[in-house]
Parts: C-alpha cells; structure tokens; sequence
C-alpha cells in the first residue's frame, strides 16, 4: 500500500478527532461577523476556496479565499487564516510576515515544529493528520473538517459518507476514461477544483474544474465516450442527462461532497495504478515549495 492510500483510508478518525477539537481552538478562529481572508496554495487553496462558501453561506460574516501569493494587500480584514500542511511554504511565511502587527493571524498545519508556528498569532496544530505522502489528501480534508465543525456544520453522516466513500467499489468504467471534469455549486467547486488537481497529481490525468451551472457555457462540448464528469453535491436540474446524451459517464455524488472528495481521491490512486504510476512520486513535485531567496 501507497502512502497516500494508507492516509486517505485514514480519514474517518482524523475527522472525528477534528470535531471533537474545534471546540478547543474556539478562540484561534474566525468568530461570527468577522471580515475573513483563508489563504493556501494548492490543495490549501482549493480548501480554502470551500471554507470561505461554507462560512459565508452560514451568515457568518464576508470571507474571502486567496492563492497566499494573490493577497490583496489594500484589503482590510479582521482575521487572515493560513491553511498550510508543512509549515513552511515560501508564500505562505512571506504573507503572514507582512500582515504581522497589521491583522491577526491564525495557521492551521499539520507541523508545530516549523517556522510558521513564530510567523503566526494563532496557531492550530493538526499533527495527528500531517502526512509523508507528496500530494495532499488526509490533512486537506481534516482541515475543512475542524473549520466546519468550528461552523456548526459538521455531522455524523459526513463521517458515516467517507467510511461509505471508502468502502464500496469505484463507478464503473471510470477507471478507464482518459478525461475528467469535476462540477460544485457554491462552497463545493472549491472541491471540484481539488478533485481535479488530485487526478492530476497523483495520476498524470486531463482533468477540468468548472462551478455546474458553467459547465453548459462550453465546457460540455469536449464531453463524449471516454470522459466522465462527475457532480460534488447537488446537480443542477437537467444537467446529467445532457452530459449522458453526449456519450460520456455521468458520475452523480450522492454522498456528502467532502465524502465524494475520498472517492475521487481512491479514483486516482486507481488509475494511477492502472497507468503504471506511482502515487507516492508525483512528477515534478515536492511536499512543499521553498523559494531559495
């Protein structure tokens, strides 16, 4: 087994711990009627992208989501939190040693023991999810999972969907397209964006992100036999069989969209395998980006 398999099939109990945790960390993160910047790179990015819906969406308070290197410096916010696995990306510390003394700061990582733990005000330590795998998928998902329940969004069933997710075999033929295009709505094409860069690390695959509603305006014209789209939450009316009528799978995620991630992430470690590939050594990448000065 992988690295990434064996975190990934990890991911019930760090969810369950997360949730039980976030009433601890309370005061580190973001309190109703804040105004909110959530920063990240890569998968931290997307996953930032999901927690800003999801805040937002639940009245909490305007929250934005940047790529830590995209900061809009000219903005004012109450709380600027910084998703960050290793602790130790370049734009990430730059970011947060600019706002020091300017904004409060919170970093959500999965390594105490490194320099973000001094570049921040707040920090929320998720050691028991940081990972030795390249691509992200076990602290991603605990990460969201903290800040959901920090919303009073998160629920049993979510936990009960992954162990579903993990469980029961894969969508036929998926396995075997040559193209993928994930679809959200609202907080989930912060997923779908995730989705896609999981397939694409792990397996060398085309992938697509697009929100559902855009998918009509073009995208769907690269559909046919051999691609497959798959639906992170509630499909628009009338979507799957358009993209069923045009020879391609149709995939609709009837599991909680964070659950239905899993699935796309076992999906690429199987075609990755199918591929000859190896999940754990990702071309051109490393767990972490350090720009040398």
């Amino acid at each position: 087994m992988t690295h990434v398999e064996d975190e990934l099939n990890s991911q019930p109990e760090c969810w369950i711990r997360a949730a039980e945790e976030a009433g601890r960390h309370r005061d580190a993160l973001p309190g109703p009627g804040e105004r909110v910047a959530i920063v990240g790179c890569g998968t931290s990015y997307f996953m930032a992208q999901a927690v800003a819906g999801l805040r937002e969406g639940a009245g909490q308070g305007e929250t934005d989501a940047f790529a830590a290197s995209e900061f809009p410096y000219g903005r004012s916010y109450d709380r600027v939190v910084a998703l960050t696995r290793s602790g130790t990306t370049t734009e990430v510390l730059e970011l947060l040693g600019e706002l020091r003394g300017r904004t409060r700061t919170t970093a959500v990582t999965g390594d105490p023991d490194t320099p973000v733990t001094a570049a921040a005000d707040d920090l929320v330590a998720l050691d028991f999810a940081d990972e030795r795998s390249v691509v992200q998928t076990r602290f991603a998902t605990t990460a969201l999972t903290l800040l959901r329940a920090h919303l009073g969004l998160h629920t049993d069933s979510v936990v009960a969907d992954a162990r579903t997710a993990l469980g029961t075999p894969l969508p036929e033929e998926a396995v075997a397209c040559t193209q993928f295009t994930f679809l959200g709505r609202g907080w989930t094409v912060g997923l779908a964006n995730e989705a896609g860069l999981k397939m694409r690390e792990a397996s060398l695959s085309w992938t697509e992100a697009y929100p559902a509603m855009e998918y009509r305006h073009g995208p769907i014209s690269i559909t046919t036999e051999g691609t497959a789209t798959w639906m992170l939450g509630e499909a628009p009316e009338g979507l799957a069989p358009q993209v069923r009528a045009t020879g391609g799978l149709w995939i609709d995620g009837g599991l909680d969209p964070l659950a239905e991630l899993v699935r796309v992430q076992r999906l690429a470690v199987a075609v990755a395998a199918a591929r000859g590939l190896d999940p754990d050594q990702p071309r051109h990448l490393t767990r972490s980006v350090i720009l040398a000065p």
